[in-house]
């Protein structure tokens, strides 16, 4: 049976009824509320914003050659289509997440499916590139409304003895949109076009919009006195978008040269304003002194930046693949097959390791392990023709081996954080993940533009290598006196 739901105010009696459904929680019906199965319900709803927010992750490199030939734009244009809504994501996690805890994460999870549906349909019928980019903006609040509360919902939710079946129904949820992305892609832009990679997150969102309304429990804790930093939010923003511009303009994106110089000063410039304001605020989107090792206390610094590059390789590929078997004269239904075996391999390591691997290999044993396999796969992608007889095979590696150090990785971060800080922390490996995904999309963009031909397939692969190599740091995090701190904190 689930916990009972503290009741909240009613509202007054002048507010119009329609007006309580978008300001209120409204509490689950008691049917729902007490079956035994109620949690299992909350969960499983959780899992529908779960998939869409890693098919989304996935399906949309697919768009862009077909992007590039309906809008005339080229490479560097295009990229934006998914840069604006990683960035977008990065900037709004923590603030979002804290905005919740005091209003009511169930409130903030709808809405965010009501944003994400809405902004989908305009997405699949955007008229222009820049609409496109625009919606995508849009999107990007909504998925960030949902990705900010899915964890707290499952936790909950759930009983605490079921807490890891729940967190692993919801590990479920992700892994099958991440897996299911290029292929559903591939197939729908070359049946029914680029649109539907958009326009199929509508009915979808309808239904998880019901059922969550009617599943969800209320937030029966809620923080006081939250506080968002918006100048904090604002500078995290212009710091990472003013980069990947920057990058763009390199990429070919048609601006003039003096133009990245101008952005590179806007990115110097607002990076040291967010330091300095993150030094003196009260509730800071990155708790620097997390960062520093001290006395007794790891850092997490190398984590993070481990983890960064993790994320870059993940989707660098995903972003590589598509245009070297363009170029081969291979169909995008052929090049999302072929790409499936990257987050199917990262899916399958992720869910069964647990299983697999001897209990006594610890988490830092676990990351290196996962580094060796990442790492060697990258060096066969430089090495090895990328057709679609060797692609598969060196992709499933590649992704066996981060869905193997990823969770590891997030271990050791997340166990060297202080308990009172794990809100800030958990942020800040969001931060980290997007800003990955997000460098990883304009790293190898910038590649295939400067070196022309294979030759910029294989500097791509190159690049990637050389940020897969910055992975290895993750197994010293803390070293023996990380490890006595985490034992501490548990």
């Amino acid at each position: 049976m689930a916990p009972s739901e503290t009741p909240q105010l009613p509202l007054p009696r002048v507010m119009p009824r329609g007006w309580a459904l978008l300001t209120q929680e409204r509490p689950r019906p008691g049917r729902i509320r007490d079956h035994a199965w109620a949690w299992r319900l909350a969960v499983a709803t959780v899992c529908f914003g779960a998939f869409m927010g890693q098919l989304d992750a996935t399906i949309v490199t697919l768009t862009y050659q077909a992007l590039g030939r309906q809008f005339h734009a080229g490479p560097a244009a295009v990229e934006w289509v998914s840069l604006a809504y990683l960035l977008t994501l990065v900037a709004l996690l923590v603030p979002v997440g804290r905005f919740s805890d005091a209003h009511g994460r169930k409130l903030m999870y709808l809405y965010g499916f009501g944003v994400f549906t809405l902004a989908s349909a305009a997405c699949g019928l955007a008229p222009t590139l820049a609409a496109l980019v625009a919606f995508r903006v849009v999107q990007a609040v909504g998925a960030a409304l949902m990705q900010a509360n899915s964890v707290a919902l499952v936790t909950t939710s759930a009983p605490r003895e079921r807490m890891r079946t729940a967190l692993g129904m919801q590990a479920a949820g992700q892994a099958i949109g991440l897996a299911l992305g290029p292929t559903v892609g591939g197939a729908l832009v070359a049946t029914l076009g680029w649109r539907w990679v958009f326009l199929v997150n509508v009915p979808v969102g309808i239904v998880s919009l019901i059922a969550g309304h009617y599943l969800l429990p209320r937030t029966r804790q809620r923080r006081t006195g939250t506080r968002v930093d918006g100048v904090g939010v604002l500078l995290l923003a212009l710091t990472s978008t003013s980069l990947m511009l920057g990058l763009s303009v390199f990429s070919g994106l048609g601006w003039p040269l003096w133009s990245a110089a101008v952005l590179a000063v806007a990115t110097v410039l607002a990076g040291w304003l967010l330091i300095r304001r993150q030094r003196t605020s009260a509730q800071p989107l990155v708790d620097l002194s997390l960062l520093r090792s001290r006395p007794g206390r790891p850092g997490i610094g190398l984590g993070l930046l481990s983890g960064l590059c993790g994320y870059l390789v993940l989707f660098g590929p995903l972003v590589l693949v598509p245009v070297v078997l363009s170029r081969q004269g291979v169909g995008v239904m052929t090049s999302g097959v072929v790409l499936t075996a990257l987050p199917l391999g990262f899916a399958l390591a992720a869910t069964t390791a647990d299983r697999l691997l001897p209990r006594g290999l610890d988490d830092h044993r676990r990351a290196f392990l996962g580094t060796a396999l990442t790492v060697a796969a990258l060096a066969l992608l430089t090495v090895l023709p990328m057709t679609t007889t060797v692609l598969p095979l060196v992709l499933v590696l590649l992704g066996l081996g981060l869905g193997v150090f990823t969770p590891a990785n997030n271990t050791l971060v997340m166990g060297a954080i202080p308990a009172e800080s794990a809100g800030t922390g958990g942020g800040m490996v969001n931060m980290g993940r997007g800003l990955g995904t997000a460098l990883g999309v304009a790293a190898v963009t910038l590649m295939l533009h400067v070196v022309p031909g294979m030759s910029g397939e294989r500097a791509a692969a190159a690049v990637l290598l050389a940020f897969g190599l910055l992975m290895i740091p993750a197994g010293r995090i803390g070293g023996k006196s990380g490890a006595r701190w985490v034992r501490r904190s548990a």
